[in-house]
């Protein structure tokens, strides 16, 4: 049996080049020899353990090597590897485990409580927890609760026999959706591997890069950026748990850094450490950031010790990357979001689906061997979200853009009315639809400002039912054990009442242009 799938990614790397450093944590590293058999071990016991080809494993956690040990292991099996996003509040884990319907679950330490309260209710019938003490307070969770070292020391350094193709499934990740429920796009074996090519491409990737991932590689844009087409081509990966701009800048000058991506809110972050102008970046070459436009004020300052931004326009659904825009046309194409990547095609359509010339505003539409062909259980988004026509199947993107005469990319709105702040999506309809649960509460709207650290934060507007009272104090904490922090509204605002078109649909942009100023307003700690 042959494994065309990431499974055996690792397998033909260490024969490749056996000593190089795959994975640095810490003071810890892995060659690609040692995560190899470390892989191998994972995936026996995993087996052993009942995991079979199409099962699913969700993994909650920071950037650790289990993560990476955890996909490969997955992969080499047949399974799906679920990643979790660790700011997401217990009730919203539970419904991603629900839904995936995860019978094992693997989680660090530091999580394994909320991992444990997160089961409960899941179809999860087995935990192993990253870390010297597994223990957790498993009262009432009908699961076993282990220790993944010891998955690892039981497991045999041999390797998996089962037939993986292309086409199958590698990872379900859950991106949010319009109506408040998480969507979980099923990438392939081949949407990786065709992304990571891609990617390779556009930045010249070799053995010799190392990529420092300070972002959550739960994120497509750090897995899919960094991490994967860094693995292919045989370089470091060095994974930092939490983000400190003083940590970070000793890693990229101990470990000489070749990679660094992040969201504009990271390379603010770096720029104003005092350290800045003392740390050597001159082994960076590739800075990569999405999620939002870099201020002029920090592309000035990495300007000035000679490093340059590549900005591009992607989403999970893609890979992430769908168009790049080189570093060499960071100033001269400012604001736009580049050129396809290689192998990836992108239109601009009008409401029927028609090409659109140059310069004319429509709906971004991708096609490529790195694009999701299908949502998990999601038959309506299937068929919303993919259009058949005599050029293939193109994916809608529910954005909306143009390009310039040179073929240039620009976003110009965002249909779905999604929040980016610091490079989290946020998806107004959820946090409506949990502030609309309390009693005194009318009518909400939530929308997204600008904001200098964030890039967006989400703010919502509130009226209050009659006869009710209720404090912006009540709203954020009704939302802290129900939302993720980055969720939960910066300014809670009253109103007497919501502006609505003659369908009764708030005008949102309305309340932004009002209130962007508004003092009556309660920022959350």
């Amino acid at each position: 049996m042959i494994n065309h799938g990431i499974g055996d990614w690792i397998r033909r790397r260490a024969a490749k080049s056996p000593d190089n450093i795959a994975l640095v944590h810490g003071d810890a590293t892995l060659t690609y020899t040692q995560l190899e058999e470390r892989i191998n071990r994972l995936a026996d016991s995993l087996s052993r353990q009942g995991v079979h080809q199409g099962d699913r494993v969700a993994f909650l956690g920071e950037n650790h090597p289990a993560f990476m040990e955890t996909l490969f292991a997955c992969g080499a099996v047949g399974a799906v590897f679920v990643p979790l996003n660790t700011r997401l509040a217990a009730p919203e884990l539970e419904f991603q485990l629900v839904d995936s319907r995860s019978r094992t679950f693997v989680a660090t330490e530091g999580l394994a409580d909320l991992a444990v309260d997160a089961a409960r209710d899941s179809d999860v019938e087995r935990i192993f927890i990253v870390g010297d003490d597994p223990s957790v307070d498993a009262q009432g969770l009908e699961s076993s609760v282990s220790g993944y070292e010891q998955l690892i020391c039981d497991g045999g350094n041999v390797r998996q026999t089962t037939k993986v193709s292309l086409e199958d499934a590698a990872i379900i990740l859950y991106t949010s959706g319009t109506t408040g429920n998480p969507k979980g796009a099923i990438i392939t074996h081949g949407n990786i591997t065709w992304n990571a090519i891609n990617v390779i491409i556009e930045f010249d990737y070799g053995a010799s890069d190392v990529a420092l991932m300070v972002s959550p590689i739960f994120h497509v844009a750090s897995l899919g950026m960094g991490v994967m087409p860094t693995l292919l081509k045989g370089g470091a990966v060095v994974l930092e748990e939490k983000f400190e701009p003083g940590s970070a800048l000793k890693l990229v000058e101990k470990w000489k850094a070749t990679t660094l991506s992040g969201v504009p809110t990271t390379f603010q972050m770096l720029a104003d450490h005092p350290d800045w102008h003392n740390t050597d970046l001159s082994s960076l070459r590739n800075l990569t950031v999405g999620g939002s436009a870099v201020p002029d004020r920090i592309l000035s300052a990495f300007e000035q010790r000679g490093l340059r931004f590549t900005m591009g326009y992607g989403m999970t659904e893609s890979g992430p990357a769908a168009t790049s825009l080189p570093a060499q046309f960071s100033l001269d194409k400012k604001g736009s979001s580049g050129l396809p990547v290689f192998h990836t095609q992108v239109r601009i359509v009008d409401p029927v689906g028609n090409p659109v010339p140059a310069g004319t505003a429509g709906e971004i539409q991708l096609q490529g061997p790195n694009v999701i062909s299908a949502y998990w259980n999601r038959p309506e988004a299937n068929r919303s979200s993919f259009q058949q026509t005599n050029d293939g199947t193109w994916f809608s993107t529910g954005d909306m853009g143009y390009f310039d005469e040179d073929g240039f990319i620009y976003i110009s709105d965002r249909i779905k009315d999604m929040i980016i702040s610091g490079g989290e999506n946020v998806y107004p309809a959820q946090v409506e639809r949990e502030i609309a649960l309390l009693d005194s509460v009318s009518s909400v709207a939530v929308f997204g400002v600008p904001d200098d650290r964030w890039g967006e934060v989400p703010w919502a507007v509130v009226t209050v039912r009659h006869g009710h009272q209720v404090e912006p104090d009540e709203i954020i904490e009704h939302l802290r054990t129900r939302l993720a922090k980055y969720k939960i509204p910066k300014r809670i605002i009253f109103s007497d009442h919501l502006p609505r078109t003659a369908s009764g649909k708030i005008r949102k942009n309305q309340l932004r242009d009002r209130y962007s100023h508004a003092e009556e307003s309660k920022t959350p700690a």
